[in-house]
């Protein structure tokens, strides 16, 4: 996937409207490099095509894509090779890293997360909680992590909570005015208790968030709704939890660290001609 506008923004603000002056000031006009995009970690890659379009950007054209969006590599693993002028490979360097680093360090923990649930029909799903500008391609990296996507924006769906149900005068005015408004559209409903899933079942959401409850709590849940709906577990769950989770019967669980907690992968840049 490629966001061309953030790929532009990016190098932009790199420069801040001057040059480079290290690379100026040392290398030559006409130096030539050849240089790898080298995984320090194993993981799963992705930013793979952001980080083709950066080096595209600056001028460069002589690239050599090793491994795709989505692949498992190992450390020591060769992703990127890049012949071309050197001051425009050391400009492009740090961005193409930072896309990166950051995307795959997001497929890699969403994998982890995915293993955990491995054998049963749970999926993981990541939510909205994601950098601003950069939802589409963090929400790309959950998937290339073996994810899958909540809503892309608000105006998806409909996921009615607490403050909505307080706003509207309760979960049947809620219900029934996104209804009205929006008949096409689906609906979830987040509840914390399960006298409160009793209470929506008869309004027959597509979706139905359990809210911080436990593992029991859900396990009763998904015993309630007997398939007349699709049930979420959301709130604090931790990977070590998942699979107990996962084992509940509830067909998601929403996880919002997996695009605002992600460790950075490590990538780095080896020069290795001149």
């Amino acid at each position: 996937m490629i966001d061309l506008a953030l790929v532009k923004a990016a190098l932009k603000e790199d420069l801040a409207g001057g040059v480079d002056v290290t690379s100026v000031s040392t290398i030559s006009t006409d130096a030539q490099l050849t240089a790898e995009f080298v995984a320090r970690d194993s993981g799963v890659i992705a930013g793979i095509e952001m980080a083709h379009a950066v080096l595209t950007e600056v001028g460069l054209s002589n690239i050599e894509v090793l491994v795709k969006d989505g692949a498992t590599a190992k450390a020591g693993e060769v992703l990127i090779r890049v012949t071309g002028n050197a001051r425009a490979i050391l400009l492009a360097e740090r961005t193409a890293l930072n896309f990166l680093g950051h995307l795959s360090g997001i497929a890699t923990l969403t994998s982890k997360w995915v293993d955990e649930v491995a054998g049963t029909d749970c999926k993981v799903r990541d939510t909205r909680k994601t950098t601003p500008g950069w939802r589409e391609l963090e929400k790309f990296a959950v998937r290339m992590g073996g994810g899958t996507n909540h809503r892309m924006s608000l105006s998806d769906a409909a996921l009615i909570k607490d403050n909505h149900i307080a706003a509207a005068g309760g979960v049947k005015a809620a219900f029934n005015a996104v209804r009205s408004a929006f008949p096409e559209a689906p609906i979830e409903i987040e509840v914390d208790t399960l006298e409160q899933l009793a209470e929506v079942l008869p309004l027959k959401p597509d979706l139905v968030l359990l809210d911080n409850m436990t593992p029991e709590q859900c396990q009763a849940a998904v015993k309630l709704v007997a398939g007349q709906t699709k049930l979420e577990a959301s709130g604090g769950i931790t990977i070590e939890q998942a699979r107990e989770f996962a084992q509940t019967g509830v067909d998601y669980i929403a996880i919002g660290a997996l695009t605002h907690s992600a460790k950075n992968f490590d990538i780095g840049l080896d020069v290795r001609s001149k």
